[in-house]
């Protein structure tokens, strides 16, 4: 295994990472929901039906942010430590998260279980919008510029970022409607959960009532974020830290390459195939199509920007300073030996499923 392919492998890792955390937030779409009029019997079984499974994606938070340290240690310090309000109002949503399952339903509960609902309605709207806006600069950008000489000096700072500190990035349409697009994508997935989960017909129907409500919307902006990314100017890699600007980059990238326009495009069917088999065939299998086309797609997105010459974290402050997965990855070695625990992946992902399973009887 050489260096290059070690790399490679590393981001087809986190490419898959990325896509089963995008899966998993439909927690959050869940929660999202929460305040919506419906009796307090419903209300309590959408709130067990999802009150542990919250765990399973904060873990893959986690391992996501622990590879991308691992493997590409130059991105998580400058991404990581330089937009820290944007990752930190990930990180609290979490920990109000985890809080508010725990005691809104404790005896003695101060603040009561309405204010916990209210905790977990905005960890279910902030989480998938600023999670989804953060994957989206991975084609739009951050305002950032590193040095590697910087790091011999006192504090040993290697990017500077603008005053804002990531938060600039919320000024970008695009960046919000693509993390607005994330969140009903989450409600989606959340109301064909249900359908599947919960045998009770009135939360299935209150759910597919959602559902069109969620799914059109989705569809909308979808495809309004997929046309803008496809138009969008790209950079091309010509040297390690030499960048030319390609217009259609991504265009380019997708319809140029068999196995990241096979998976878009299998994922986008196999999501409305679960929309459409859940409204019009009242089919309670949805979510299993859904979100394996979730999947696909996600991977995909993170194979267009990362792959094919493609720096997968451009800078607009200053060009030169856009990372590949190249120019920010770990040593050989680290990559090698991280290579071999990865062999173990399928040991994680095997109980992962039994946790899960677990959690469903």
């Amino acid at each position: 295994m050489d260096y290059t392919f070690l790399q490679e492998y590393w981001w087809l890792l986190i490419s898959i990472l990325g896509a089963v955390l995008v899966f998993l937030l439909f927690v959050q779409g869940a929660q999202s929901m929460f305040l919506q009029p419906m009796s307090e019997s419903q209300r309590e079984k959408m709130v067990e039906g999802v009150a542990h499974r919250w765990e399973l994606t904060f873990t893959t938070l986690v391992v996501f942010g622990g590879a991308f340290f691992a493997s590409f240690p130059l991105f998580y310090s400058t991404s990581f430590g330089g937009a820290y309000w944007v990752w930190m109002l990930i990180l609290f949503g979490f920990v109000v998260q985890a809080v508010s399952y725990k005691y809104r339903n404790a005896e003695g509960n101060l603040l009561g279980r309405k204010t916990y609902d209210v905790f977990l309605f905005l960890n279910g709207i902030l989480g998938p919008v600023l999670l989804g806006g953060a994957v989206s600069t991975f084609f739009f950008g951050s305002d950032f510029t590193i040095s590697k000489s910087l790091i011999a000096q006192d504090g040993g700072i290697i990017s500077q970022w603008g005053p804002l500190h990531g938060l600039e990035v919320l000024a970008d349409w695009r960046v919000v409607a693509f993390g607005v697009m994330v969140l009903f994508l989450t409600r989606v997935l959340a109301n064909l959960w249900y359908i599947n989960q919960i045998d009770d017909e009135d939360i299935r129907s209150w759910n597919r009532r959602q559902l069109l409500i969620n799914a059109p919307v989705f569809v909308v902006l979808f495809l309004a974020v997929c046309a803008v990314l496809l138009m969008a100017d790209g950079y091309e890699t010509v040297g390690e830290h030499e960048f030319e600007l390609v217009e259609n980059k991504y265009f380019n990238n997708l319809f140029g390459n068999i196995w990241p326009l096979a998976f878009f495009l299998v994922g986008t069917v196999l999501v409305l195939y679960g929309i459409i088999i859940s409204l019009i065939k009242k089919c309670t299998k949805g979510i299993w199509s859904a979100g394996l086309g979730t999947v696909l797609v996600v991977m995909s997105l993170f194979w267009i920007a990362g792959y094919f010459n493609t720096p997968y974290y451009p800078s607009y402050a200053d060009v030169a300073s856009s990372l590949t997965i190249y120019n920010s990855s770990s040593s050989e070695f680290t990559l090698q030996a991280m290579s071999i625990v990865s062999l173990f992946l399928p040991v994680v992902i095997a109980y992962i499923v039994w946790v899960w399973r677990k959690f469903t009887k």
